[in-house]
């Protein structure tokens, strides 16, 4: 299978991963931040387990990804449980629009105007999404998901700036910097057996295995597709509402998931295509 294919099919199946998040998170009554600490425990161990001899180069792009993954992880828990699920991924999801913005600068990586359409798309599409639970409550939970966007969108620019290297020390070294944070927040209170499946659930699959998946496809897609594929997982956070808690999306949420689907989904057929002719024009230069 081309290295391309299989880096979106890995996009896909991290976003899958990723979508239950929400609905874990929820479900496991802790501290914010110690929960945000255990969940990466956990997920350390994972990724220590798969990498058995993790490279430390202390590379600018290293410890940089480290403290964005870090950043991303920790702000996305405590808007989760300050705001609603829909506040916090339809805001932590604009973080393409960051990477667009510094790509160009940061990594060289032209932005083109078909990528523009897309973003806008998107974003338009994700509002219509959420329109009925986007309010102006859980504001400091609004804020965390909104800087969540900002450090999502560092990371996806500092494992591509690493593309020619290993991006998963990062991912490492990022959730060993979020269990130290949340490590003082630990020893109030215990959490129950139930929340301790969905914290055991939240570090081995929702982040272990789905950064394991994001981590490998990263070096063979543009930041932008690194960022933009995964907006597939607030799609799918109506879907384990309606199976685990019985509430079914309206109108507004359909039309706007059907925008957010056939944006990426055209923007992956035209960016193919183009590629496509690109290759058939020099070949025939050539001969």
């Amino acid at each position: 299978m081309p290295q391309k294919r299989q880096a979106i099919i890995f996009l896909i199946i991290a976003s899958v991963l990723w979508s239950t998040g929400g609905l874990l998170i929820k479900l496991v009554h802790w501290n914010s931040l110690a929960i945000a600490g255990m969940r990466s425990a956990i997920t350390a161990v994972v990724l220590l387990i798969y990498l058995r001899r993790p490279q430390f180069h202390w590379s600018p792009a290293q410890i940089g990804g480290g403290l964005a993954y870090a950043g991303t992880v920790i702000l996305f828990v405590l808007a989760n449980k300050m705001t609603t699920a829909a506040n916090a991924i339809l805001l932590q999801y604009s973080a393409p629009i960051y990477v667009a913005l510094f790509g160009a600068w940061f990594l060289g990586e032209r932005t083109h105007r078909l990528d523009w359409i897309t973003i806008a798309l998107v974003i338009g599409g994700m509002t219509l999404f959420f329109f009925d639970d986007l309010t102006g409550s859980g504001w400091w939970g609004n804020l965390c998901a909104m800087f969540s966007a900002v450090t999502f969108a560092w990371l996806v620019l500092f494992l591509r700036k690493q593309k020619d290297g290993s991006p998963f020390e990062s991912i490492l070294l990022g959730n060993v910097i979020a269990a130290l944070v949340g490590l003082p927040f630990m020893f109030d209170t215990m959490p129950a057996a139930k929340s301790w499946l969905g914290l055991l659930l939240l570090g081995v699959f929702q982040l272990g295995l789905a950064y394991i998946f994001y981590a490998a496809a990263v070096k063979h897609v543009s930041a932008l597709e690194a960022s933009l594929i995964p907006v597939l997982e607030p799609l799918l956070n109506p879907l384990w509402v309606l199976l685990f808690l019985g509430e079914t999306p309206g109108w507004w949420a359909a039309v706007g998931g059907m925008i957010v689907l056939g944006a990426v989904t055209a923007r992956g057929i035209l960016m193919a295509r183009t590629k496509s002719v690109s290759i058939d024009h020099a070949a025939s230069q050539r001969n």
